[in-house]
């Protein structure tokens, strides 16, 4: 009744007495209210309620009964689902890619959808935009939660989203093992950095000229952002530099000079472009990418070597059942390993999808494969710049290099730079007040 209300298929609910209405007050107040809310009448016929001052005074009283129920209803759902999130299983709402609910209300992976949001962090992290991103996932019709095309908006939410590293929040609390994970805290943690960096990137959109520094670059002096600017010189000729965010917004008292955005881009792409035509190089973090990933999948062998336990007691099993040898031990022992065989199995399926293997000639090629990138085209050096650079700090005197490989330093003095430029035939460069290029390289 209280559903075709809706469809305003009736005018007019005539019950006996309004006590008979439903089993409780609470319940008459909550669905007299909806019918009102549906323009149909509650009419009593052994009652009359008039529609003076008396009949207002008990819509007031039911009102208010039905507030009250609406909110004593709004606490047992929020200990509801404060108990769901206890026990990690499904509070509702958009169920997110990469997973399934289950029988049990509980998250599962995916196992179609599931590495093409790994495959989605990854892209980011490596210098993907949002919407390359969107356009290739819509490519391989991978859809959103709502069963649409990839938006923007879309590849947003995914890559926010800390239930993919097993975070499951409800009213601030949080429950950090109630959900199967799917990237790696290390990765998501830089593509949440990789974000807030684009967001603090003012450069990067605003200026005609992409100044591939933007969100990188920063001040040495007060550690506020440098952002690139540009400004018409004698002859209307155009020149394009990098400036203290701070100095622009007249912060910080800060004093640093502006810099060519031509002469430390230069710097930066040369020495990047050092490291991966160094093949010592590039099998030294072969070796480093290997081993962080024996050590993030160490788990993985040893519910392997269960698994393979768990198979042989199977079979030793099965054969004395051939044999004849059949009881109701057998049968529940029989039962409990087909469990442990099945637990197993998953558990190593989602460490594979958490924590992919890659094979070093699959390092080694992409390594290579930067070998080449054109250093003159634009979208090139985006792309060794993100690749490697993690930040640069910018000194009057010095420049401090952040890299994303190794732990040592290299020490590059400005007159080097200059012989190095009469040598290739290139004008040397002018800048005389940085008197040393140091290059500091961290492992992220």
């Amino acid at each position: 009744m209280i559903n075709d209300s809706q469809k305003k298929l009736f005018d007019v609910v005539i019950v006996w007495k309004l006590d008979r209405f439903a089993r409780n007050r609470y319940d008459s107040a909550r669905y007299k209210n909806q019918l009102k809310k549906n323009g149909i009448k509650v009419l009593s016929a052994t009652e009359s309620i008039s529609e003076g001052s008396e009949g207002i005074i008990l819509e007031s009283v039911l009102e208010g009964i039905a507030e009250y129920y609406s909110a004593e209803l709004s606490e047992k759902v929020v200990r509801g689902h404060t108990e769901n999130l206890i026990k990690g299983k499904f509070n509702g709402g958009m169920i997110p890619v990469g997973y399934y609910i289950d029988d049990n209300q509980c998250f599962r992976i995916d196992a179609v959808t599931a590495p093409f949001v790994v495959e989605i962090f990854q892209r980011y992290d490596r210098g993907e935009s949002k919407t390359e991103i969107r356009d290739w996932l819509n490519k391989n019709h991978i859809k959103n939660s709502k069963g649409t095309d990839m938006t923007y908006s879309s590849v947003s939410s995914i890559l926010k989203n800390r239930k993919y590293i097993g975070e499951y929040s409800f009213h601030g609390h949080i429950n950090y093992e109630a959900i199967p994970p799917i990237i790696e805290k290390d990765l998501f943690e830089r593509v949440q950095m990789r974000h807030e960096r684009n967001k603090k990137a003012p450069a990067h959109f605003k200026a005609e000229e992409e100044y591939i520094l933007s969100s990188k670059l920063v001040c040495g002096h007060c550690g506020t952002y440098m952002c690139g600017e540009s400004g018409t010189g004698r002859g209307k000729i155009k020149y394009h530099y990098y400036k203290c965010m701070a100095v622009k917004k007249k912060k910080n008292n800060c004093k640093k000079k502006t810099v060519r955005k031509e002469w430390i881009e230069d710097i930066v792409i040369r020495e990047i472009t050092k490291i991966i035509f160094d093949d010592n190089t590039i099998e030294s973090i072969i070796s480093m990418v290997m081993k962080i990933q024996e050590e993030d999948n160490k788990e993985i062998p040893v519910y392997e070597k269960q698994l393979e336990s768990v198979k042989k007691s199977l079979d030793n099993l099965l054969n004395a059942i051939q044999m004849g040898i059949f009881t109701e031990s057998t049968k529940q022992r029989l039962e409990e390993l087909e469990q442990q065989k099945k637990n197993l199995e998953q558990q190593i399926t989602e460490l594979s999808f958490k924590k992919p293997m890659l094979k070093p000639e699959y390092i080694r090629n992409w390594l290579y494969r930067l070998r080449t990138l054109n250093p003159e085209k634009l979208e090139h050096r985006r792309v060794l710049v993100d690749t490697f650079v993690n930040k640069i700090f910018l000194y009057d005197d010095k420049i401090v290099f952040t890299f994303n490989y190794k732990s040592d330093t290299k020490e590059v003095t400005l007159k080097e730079i200059e012989v190095s430029d009469i040598f290739l035939g290139r004008e040397p460069v002018k800048k005389r007040r940085y008197t040393n290029v140091y290059l500091l390289f961290f492992v992220l």
